[in-house]
């Protein structure tokens, strides 16, 4: 086989000696999330002495996944760990907003167990964190995962605030610059995304914001970084939206009867 091919596979072998892999960011996720919900743990606590003994674990876990200098990871493990408490009251509110928001939802513990939108906040809510804390590459692999089981795409830069609804949520994407605001539901098949994906807008708000309690229905796409949506609207299935719309406006598409000329069009009606 080509030497320098070799070499070249060598090097960057080198160059990851500390890389985690997606299953120990996986695992790590999985622990943490059992460790606060009984519900998906295989092992559930029986001694409260064991719950300190846990995280303590999980705290030495995260600092060899960052790979970091000592002192580095250090202030990053105790800094992400002091907003566990935060973390834990918003998943309680989604839970909440889930269960209410669901007739089909019997308990809290069907919530916790068995829906793909919670699994997908709760990975969202602990990968923002890391986020925020400029931790490379461990938020998105958590994400990822999260996506791989859900099919609910999240980026962790997204800004979502409390009582966070995803009904049935296949498909759902939601871009890295998106602002969701409280007491939001989105249904399966949304996409909150960009007009454009050029290298260059990295830095730039590309996605829309998302007003309170706004509910968007599936298949419903909202584009763009200067898209705002207001709040109490209701955004119907299968609309592109590129432009904002105002307070408790209610958008929905009209499809083209057959035989006429006239093309699809979007109805907006304000309150």
């Amino acid at each position: 086989m080509n030497k320098a091919f070799l070499e070249t596979i060598y090097q960057a072998h080198q160059n990851c000696s500390n890389c985690p892999s997606q299953k120990e960011v996986s695992g790590f996720f999985d622990r943490l999330l059992g460790i606060m919900f009984p519900n998906f743990s295989s092992n559930p606590i029986k001694e409260k002495d064991e719950v300190e003994a846990q995280f303590r674990g999980l705290k030495n876990e995260l600092t060899r996944l960052l790979g970091v200098s000592v002192k580095a990871s250090e202030s990053i493990v105790n800094s992400f760990f002091d907003t566990l408490p935060q973390i834990y009251t918003h998943l309680q509110q989604d839970i909440d907003a889930l269960f209410h928001g669901d007739p089909a939802a019997k308990t809290r513990e069907e919530v916790i167990r068995s829906y793909p939108g919670f699994l997908a906040i709760a990975a969202y809510r602990i990968a923002h964190v890391l986020y925020k804390l400029d931790v490379p590459i461990l938020p998105r692999s958590i994400t990822e995962h999260a996506h791989s089981i859900t099919g609910i795409d999240i980026h962790p830069g997204a800004e979502i605030g409390e009582r966070f609804f995803i009904d049935h949520g296949t498909g759902v994407v939601i871009g890295e610059t998106t602002v969701i605001g409280d007491d939001v539901k989105i249904y399966q098949g949304v996409t909150l995304g960009a007009l454009s994906v050029e290298k260059i807008l990295s830095n730039v708000k590309r996605h829309p914001t998302i007003g309170d309690k706004v509910i968007i229905y599936s298949g419903a796409t909202i584009l763009g970084g200067d898209t705002m949506i207001g709040e109490e609207s209701i955004i119907g299935g299968n609309v592109w939206l590129t432009s904002s719309v105002p307070k408790g406006s209610k958008v929905y598409y009209q499809p083209t009867i057959a035989n006429q000329e006239s093309r699809d069009s979007i109805i907006i009606k304000n309150a």
